[in-house]
């Protein structure tokens, strides 16, 4: 049963089951405002916003500690390259900008690769989104920057330190 009421739901709550009492003292009366019905009817809904946000994280820390150990397998493996560039004149900033050409690549490849996949996703997620829209522009976008950002950042390391090798150590190795 549901009451609606201006007044206070602890003084609603009280006078009915002082009214209840008084015609069936055998009945017990339990009363729940609707705010926490509404609250327990979306735990499961909550635990996997959660799940999903949990994951969601993960997958990116995941993405960049991937992207950063690529990008400092091939960082190590063109060392001797880098070292050459250096000694016959190309100056550190060259060299970063070499690398992270290779990020910038590998970052669009992956954001088309992904934004198709969302898309597809988006599909089939479509009926667990309340009042959402699967294909929110604005949250495409955010995650594009953030991933940016990301894989940038994890780029960015491995080219800083490629640029900062010993051209005459890297020119004694071949």
């Amino acid at each position: 049963m549901m009451i609606y009421s201006t007044l206070a739901p602890a003084v609603v709550a009280g006078s009915v089951k002082q009214r209840i009492n008084q015609t069936h003292p055998d009945v017990i009366a339990r009363f729940r405002g609707f705010q926490g019905q509404i609250r327990d009817g979306m735990v499961r809904e909550r635990l996997m916003a959660m799940l999903s946000g949990f994951f969601g994280l993960l997958a990116a820390v995941l993405g960049m500690v991937g992207l950063y150990g690529v990008m400092s397998y091939i960082v190590g493996l063109r060392q001797n390259e880098i070292g050459i560039r250096l000694a016959l004149g190309a100056n550190p900033a060259q060299v970063i900008g070499m690398v992270m050409k290779e990020v910038i690549f590998l970052l669009a490849l992956g954001l088309v690769i992904g934004t198709a996949c969302a898309l597809i996703a988006g599909q089939w997620a479509n009926a667990l989104l309340f009042g959402l829209k699967a294909y929110d522009a604005v949250t495409f976008g955010c995650a594009a920057v953030l991933l940016t950002a990301v894989g940038g950042a994890a780029g960015y390391l491995p080219a800083l330190r490629g640029s900062k090798v010993d051209a005459a150590k890297a020119l004694r190795c071949d």
